[in-house]
């Protein structure tokens, strides 16, 4: 297989499917302005720091090594700075893909598999959530991604392009053999804080609502270990390159966990006990979003297989626990 690119090679779920194409054997090539990623979570010899916007750095590494696949990672994706900076998340993730997006097609790229999220569904009123659902984003993170499915959508009906759009849920744990985790700046996920917390890098956890109408007032999400989220990504790549024309699927379990259980069974996993401070709803947070993934199993043959809570949190503690400060 030819070399393909990966923007946003250097975070969290960026790096881990770099991992998992290197394990395949697939040369891979990262793009990333380490604005959040970390270099040292690039596993492959071939990394340009640089921006996705920047049409000459993506012509030249398209053409010095011949790509004609891309996997784009690249975005910011905090909910709740999307609401204070609305134009900065239109800009980072929307105008600069359809700037990255316009230079890859212009020079000879074929498929594109995109990082896309269950945030564009907003709040459905029912569960699990179907790709079929109409899509309305609840916040200008989700709102962005949106647009560039749409600008995707018609990108392949103008030009001869595959596309493959995925949208996951929550994505969790860390690499099976320790190399590889989650470490952002400011943190705001939730398990990487419970661990954090268990480890006495925090005082206590905060509990963002216990007043949903869920089975115990917390936000009920999908988790999925980020190495299944990973191979879902070369599973859509493969497919590109066998002939997929197109194909937008959830990633996901199909099954929701309460962010009251992820925190009360994280203190058993490490053995010690957690302080919780309930606060308030934080604006943009659905009550539920479980994926309905069926699509995915179907048409690309994949299923996740270490998404089970206790591989999820149990590889979470193996790497924060040695890797306290991150990379």
């Amino acid at each position: 297989m030819q070399p393909v690119l990966v923007t946003g090679g250097a975070g969290y779920i960026g790096s881990h499917t770099v991992q998992a194409l290197a394990r395949s054997q697939i040369p891979v090539i990262v793009l990333d302005n380490l604005s959040s990623g970390h270099r040292e979570a690039v596993c492959v010899p071939h990394f340009y720091q640089g921006d996705i916007a920047d049409s000459r750095l993506v012509e030249h590494i398209i053409k010095e090594h011949g790509i004609r696949s891309v996997i784009h990672f690249a975005a910011r994706s905090l909910v709740g700075e999307s609401f204070v900076k609305p134009e900065y998340y239109f800009r980072e993730n929307t105008i600069k893909s359809f700037a990255f997006f316009d230079t890859a097609i212009k020079n000879g790229v074929k498929n594109v598999v995109f990082s896309s999220t269950a945030a564009v569904y907003g709040a459905p009123g029912y569960q699990p959530i179907v790709e079929e659902t109409v899509l309305s984003p609840i916040n200008p993170y989700g709102a962005s991604k949106r647009m560039i499915e749409e600008y995707l959508e018609w990108q392949g009906r103008t030009h001869d392009v595959r596309w493959v759009t995925l949208r996951y849920f929550n994505a969790a744990g860390a690499s099976l053999d320790c190399s590889l985790g989650e470490d952002h700046h400011p943190e705001t996920h939730l398990i990487p804080l419970v661990m954090q917390t268990l480890l006495g890098m925090r005082d206590k956890i905060a509990l963002y609502g216990s007043d949903y109408p869920t089975i115990d007032g917390s936000c009920i999400r999908d988790y999925v270990h980020v190495v299944d989220l990973a191979e879902a990504h070369v599973a859509a790549l493969n497919a590109l390159e066998n002939g997929l024309e197109k194909g937008v699927f959830n990633v996901g379990t199909g099954k929701g966990l309460s962010v009251l259980e992820i925190i009360k069974k994280s203190s058993g996993v490490a053995g010690r006990r957690l302080k919780i401070d309930y606060e308030d709803r934080r604006q943009g947070d659905p009550p539920v979003l479980i994926a309905d993934s069926t699509s995915i199993q179907k048409t690309l043959g994949w299923k996740p297989q270490y998404s089970d809570l206790e591989t999820i949190l149990v590889s979470a503690w193996n790497w924060h626990s040695s890797h306290p400060s991150g990379f």
